[in-house]
């Protein structure tokens, strides 16, 4: 009995346990179901969130044109591969979704990626062994062509997936690499998610990231489990905000014929630095600018020179500065152009030191006129220190804005700086030495002289543009910011110029032009050495130039320095000035004729540029018999007799040094060595190419072979190598056919 009371108690006991536990758990779900909380989360926010898929819409970064619309940089859309490996993702599907069979996955996509069937497999495996429900494969699934993601779509491999991922491309290559800058993805962590974005990090596409880049979408809906949309998804759509588009002041054609020049002096000469900027002094408009070493911004690896030199290497700029000196001379009345002095040394006191001409015997007494044509350096001192005095020369130098940025609109600058302190300081300044300048500067100062005292502020993006709506958000205009001196002033010293280019006496003479009068000032600048004193030898100095043409009223103005090339000594001592020249010259007088500026000497006025005219569906040697006569460089793509396309629209102006494509109704493969990075892009473009360019330069090899057809969307691969490479890989040849000469020789003596 006793034992049933035991027993009925601690019955009564679990009872009143179980009943509390189940009205606490019955209460707790009461809870939750009439508050739809739990620790402090919404379930329905949960289940929403849960239900819930989203896909980012990326917005399409903002394009980068030149004055004409060429495209310079855009985003380029590329494929990410990815394979699903979970059989899960495939349960109650007809379709499979995973990778069924991973040994002929492998060799079906191991051809078309370039890489072997082993590693491919490996991954799949590794994804499938780990309990992965997806796998990538690296290097070679990323930026995949859209030529090769079809290619792989057609083969209808389940479990493949691509995922959409544009890339910053710029089809020039090197090209105004300097001003154009490159833009780079980054990854931001958050809480919650990986964000990728492409940011700029030098040049336009880093001063103007933030027009440039847009705003991503994005679209989310619910879903079930098999990831299939809902009767009623609720759908939400929130369309990407595409960044603005940037046209720049530079012209794709001046531009090229200035990059393939300089890019011959490079190989040439081999000088440790280059600039070249081409302006319009009426308008500030930078027509072309660049500087060598240069990089390819598709590549930035191993670049030797992040410097833009035209606008953030200040330097002693040498005699381009006398233009300015005898402005301020003209311009304060005290200028006496048939005043003789004796020229050769000057030397205001015992204690300091003399300043000399380059003829250090000098000239005899000469007239400052024929001093300006010498290039004397000791009458741009005379006319600072007893003419004008320094302390008016410093206002006219300040007037000119020597002592501040040019405010060109991109980033980096850095301004020069007059040094002014001591007595010999204000002389030399006088010619060019001790004060430091950067080329847009003097430029900017420039613009004075040849716009009738005006000086304009220089300027390299010319309008923005919602690429939507096609709008002009922002359109920069000419603006003037000084007037250091007069008109008159100013043709006066355009005379001078013109004198120091085409006079007797003159020292620039090589920077004449057939049809052009050109007015400039040369330049021979010493080079400061870093143990004191400044750098001895003929050619350690920057040979520089500041011209403009026609002299009269001058439609371009250049600006050209080479610091310490390689000069030539096989016919006699060549002057610096000779690569200097090689590049104005070229430029100038090509660029003035497709400007079609009328020339103003020589006797002929023809045209060097050729216009493409309507010519689609005529003849093939119709068309390059004109071409021919009109001393254009052409490639014929095919057998053909009818041309199809060519790589230059109607009303194209062609320069010299441009190549022109034709392809016509038979194409087959042209032999391509030596082809620029430029033309092969031209020709992918005409035949939908699928293209692979590896190095930088021109061809050397070519994967289809010459005269083989060719279709839209064949794979071409080639190996581009640099003038210095070829330079290099032609020496070890050398080298390496001695020494089996030198091998044979020997062999011979033993036998």
């Amino acid at each position: 009995m006793k034992k049933n009371k035991t027993t009925h108690a601690m019955a009564g006991v679990l009872m009143v346990i179980f009943i509390m536990a189940f009205l606490l758990v019955a209460g707790r779900f009461l809870y939750i179901q009439a508050s739809g909380v739990v620790e402090g989360v919404s379930l329905d926010e949960w289940a929403t969130k849960v239900r819930t898929t989203s896909y980012t819409l990326d917005s399409e970064r903002g394009k980068i044109y030149d004055k004409n619309g060429m495209t310079l940089a855009y985003d380029m859309p590329t494929f990410r591969m990815y394979a699903i490996v979970d059989e899960k993702f495939s349960e109650n599907l007809e379709e499979k979704q995973h990778v069924v069979d991973p040994v002929e996955t492998a060799g079906k996509l191991a051809p078309l990626l370039n890489t072997e069937k082993e590693y491919i497999l490996e991954r799949l495996k590794y994804g499938i062994e780990n309990g992965k429900s997806q796998v990538e494969f690296g290097a070679i699934g990323k930026e995949i062509s859209l030529q090769t993601k079809d290619d792989i779509q057609a083969l209808k491999l389940p479990g493949i997936r691509f995922v959409q991922e544009n890339i910053r491309y710029y089809p020039n290559g090197l090209f105004a690499s300097h001003i154009i800058g490159f833009a780079r993805e980054t990854e931001e962590e958050t809480e919650d998610v990986t964000s990728k974005e492409i940011v700029g990090v030098t040049g336009i596409e880093r001063e103007m990231n933030d027009l440039l880049k847009g705003i991503d979408g994005y679209i989310s809906y619910q879903r079930d489990i098999y990831n299939k949309k809902l009767l009623d998804p609720n759908e939400v759509i929130q369309l990407p905000d595409n960044g603005d588009d940037v046209y720049l002041t530079i012209d794709q054609k001046i531009q090229t014929l200035v990059e393939d020049v300089m890019s011959q002096v490079d190989e040439k000469y081999k000088p440790e630095r280059m600039t070249a900027i081409v302006m319009n002094p009426k308008t500030g408009e930078i027509v072309a600018m660049s500087n060598r070493p240069s990089y390819n911004p598709n590549n930035p690896a191993n670049v030797k020179n992040w410097y833009n030199d035209a606008i953030s290497t200040p330097f002693e700029p040498g005699s381009t500065v006398k233009m300015f000196t005898w402005a301020a001379a003209i311009e304060s009345n005290v200028y006496k152009g048939d005043e003789g002095y004796m020229s050769g040394k000057y030397q205001i006191s015992d204690r300091i030191s003399p300043i000399h001409d380059f003829n250090r015997k000098g000239w005899g007494t000469i007239s400052y006129d024929e001093g300006f044509a010498r290039s004397s350096n000791v009458a741009a001192a005379k006319l600072v220190w007893e003419k004008m005095g320094p302390d008016t020369f410093l206002e006219y130098m300040k007037e000119f804005d020597f002592d501040e940025p040019s405010g060109i609109d991109l980033p980096g600058e850095v301004q020069g700086q007059i040094l002014y302190n001591w007595p010999l300081e204000k002389i030399t300044t006088s010619f060019g030495q001790g004060s430091t300048a950067t080329p847009i500067q003097l430029m900017k100062a420039a613009t004075a002289i040849a716009n009738d005292g005006k000086m304009l502020k220089p300027y390299i993006i010319d309008r923005i543009v919602d690429p939507d709506t096609d709008s002009i958000i922002e359109n920069h205009e000419p603006e003037v910011v000084g007037e250091p001196i007069s008109k008159e002033t100013a043709e006066h010293v355009r005379k001078l110029l013109v004198s120091a280019v085409q006079s007797e006496h003159a020292v620039g003479s090589r920077f004449n032009l057939d049809d052009y009068s050109v007015g400039g000032k040369t330049g021979t600048a010493q080079i400061p050495d870093p143990n004191g004193g400044y750098l001895e030898g003929r050619e350690n100095y920057v040979f520089s130039f500041l011209g403009m043409a026609p002299a009269d009223d001058p439609e371009l103005m250049m600006y050209v320095s080479v610091k310490q090339p390689t000069l030539v000594f096989e016919t006699g001592i060549e002057p610096g000035s000779a690569p200097v020249s090689f590049i104005f010259n070229n430029v100038m007088e090509n660029a003035l004729h497709y400007l079609s500026i009328d020339p103003d000497k020589g006797e002929s006025n023809e045209v060097s540029v050729y216009e493409i005219p309507n010519i689609v569906g005529e003849s093939v040697s119709s068309l390059t018999d004109s071409l021919s006569a009109s001393g254009v460089d052409f490639s014929v793509v095919g057998n053909g007799t009818k041309v199809v396309q060519l790589s230059a629209e109607k009303g194209t102006k062609i320069l010299p040094n441009e190549k022109v494509i034709i392809l016509t109704d038979s194409p087959t493969m042209p032999n391509i060595i030596g082809w620029s990075h430029r033309d092969i892009l031209k020709l992918g473009e005409m035949l939908s190419l699928d293209l692979e360019i590896i190095g930088n330069g021109y061809v050397v090899t070519q994967s289809i072979e010459e005269g083989q057809t060719i279709s839209k969307g064949a794979y071409l691969g080639v190996e581009l190598r640099t003038p210095k490479e070829l330079q290099k890989l032609k020496a070890t040849e050398e080298s390496l056919d001695e020494e089996e000469s030198s091998e044979e020789e020997s062999a011979d003596v033993f036998e």
